[in-house]
């Protein structure tokens, strides 16, 4: 009788761990939107010089300021490159978010930017979403926990028995 209800009580938190993986991809992907319009913004200025004078080429507008003689324009080289690496950062993200619902959670599980993810999950409520995803998600993730942590258990006991059986003794005659 414990064991059904140590393999319930694991389901049951699978379960409910797997429904989180959907809410925390779409925050995840809300949060790198944010980011990306707002380092969209931030280039904005600096795009529109470039395609001014070089071709729309934000490398070529670094570049010019890098050859420059005021150390003004060698500090705002500087900025400038970090913004345009950050925003290639979050577009990249975006593409990798763009994906299929399995493609996306594996990136967000497994190769998201460590920043966003962490910021992500600072922020992170716990919900649970109704969608065919998080019912997949929370139901392969409920019955994976009770079968590996059942299959421990029982070779854990195999192991300490030497792989024999006790007999069960017929109380009930």
């Amino acid at each position: 009788m414990f064991r059904s209800y140590l393999r319930l009580l694991l389901f049951t938190f699978g379960l409910l761990a797997g429904v989180q993986v959907p809410g925390l991809v779409k925050d995840y992907s809300q949060r790198v939107e944010a980011h990306m319009l707002e380092s969209r913004e931030a280039l904005a200025g600096f795009q529109e010089t470039a395609e001014r004078f070089f071709n729309g080429d934000l490398q070529a507008l670094v570049r010019h300021y890098r050859t420059s003689d005021d150390p003004v324009f060698n500090s705002d080289a500087n900025s400038i490159e970090s913004l345009v690496i950050r925003n290639q950062l979050l577009e990249n993200e975006w593409q990798a978010l763009q994906g299929s619902w399995a493609s996306r959670s594996w990136h967000v599980l497994v190769q998201a930017d460590p920043q966003l993810r962490e910021e992500t999950l600072k922020g992170y409520s716990y919900q649970i979403l109704l969608v065919p995803e998080a019912i997949g998600w929370g139901i392969a993730s409920g019955f994976l926990l009770a079968f590996l942590v059942e299959s421990v258990l029982l070779g854990i006991g195999w192991v300490i028995l030497g792989g024999r059986r006790r007999a069960v003794k017929e109380s009930w005659r």
